[in-house]
């Protein structure tokens, strides 16, 4: 966790210091991103919300996303994840979304990603996808891991 709030902490600064705001809509991550965002003193400044999107309900009430929406696109993919960060943008009507989607493992997804694979964006003022394949079945490392690339794919656009 360390890890994950010192990149929290330059986040932070750079948020306050544009009175900006962010809202998170994270899965496999288990709520990780958030956690670290909010263990910064002086969240309620930038944070204003998000949920653990890790069910086909969550992604129906929290987000709002139809299973119409949903024809045609795979959870665990950039294009979902690219929409679950304008989503949640959107709805909190903040600055900043930022989105993860994946499988943890010990095992691979249904949709025949393996274990170690996920999709994150970001969407604002610069928008952003990646893909990380850790190539990892340990599911507590992958969730570390999958936060702490999530976090440093938002500074790194928050910085410009």
């Amino acid at each position: 966790m360390k890890e994950l709030v010192t990149i929290a902490e330059k986040i932070a600064v750079k948020l306050i210091e544009r009175k900006q705001t962010i809202a998170i809509a994270e899965s496999s991550t288990g709520g990780l991103i958030s956690a670290a965002l909010l263990s910064v003193p002086g969240a309620s400044a930038y944070f204003l919300g998000g949920g653990v999107v890790y069910t086909r309900d969550a992604r129906r009430i929290l987000m709002d996303i139809s299973d119409e929406a949903m024809k045609g696109l795979r959870s665990a993919s950039e294009t979902y994840a690219k929409l679950l960060a304008n989503q949640v943008r959107q709805r909190f009507a903040t600055d900043w979304g930022l989105s993860e989607t994946g499988a943890t493992g010990p095992t691979g997804n249904r949709y025949g990603d393996a274990a170690g694979h996920s999709c994150m964006a970001v969407a604002g003022p610069q928008n952003a996808v990646f893909t990380l394949e850790t190539g990892s079945a340990d599911r507590q490392a992958n969730m570390q891991k999958f936060a702490s690339t999530a976090l440093g794919l938002l500074l790194e656009n928050v910085s410009k």
